[in-house]
């Protein structure tokens, strides 16, 4: 489900949600400390997830999967499919005056 950010206090990691309906809901600090997020804005669209009870136990940018959902990994990606940061793998940075799509290579002699 999803619903826009009406109020967040940075303060207490709580706030309030519009449902889709307009219904203004609220959520604790237990479920936004489990988004991983630093901050919501006012406007903002956010995935929830409610328990039985319709209370908002987690939440996070509409964009990205709810903690616990199916496929949802925490940890930074790692292995053959993630990207080298860093060492000879590594993608070289384009410069001032580098073409895109030449980096590393040495300029043509002119």
């Amino acid at each position: 489900m999803q619903a826009t950010v009406r109020s967040f206090d940075p303060a207490t990691g709580s706030g309030s949600v519009f449902l889709d309906d307009g219904t203004a809901a609220r959520f604790g600090a237990a479920a936004f400390a489990g988004s991983g997020l630093r901050l919501l804005r006012p406007g903002q669209r956010v995935a929830i997830g409610r328990d039985s009870g319709g209370t908002i136990v987690s939440l996070t940018l509409a964009t990205l999967p709810l903690p616990g959902a199916v496929g949802y990994d925490a940890r930074p990606a790692t292995g053959q499919h993630a990207r080298p940061t860093t060492g000879q793998d590594a993608e070289p940075a384009v410069g001032p005056g580098t073409p895109p799509g030449n980096a590393g290579q040495d300029a043509a002699p002119g």
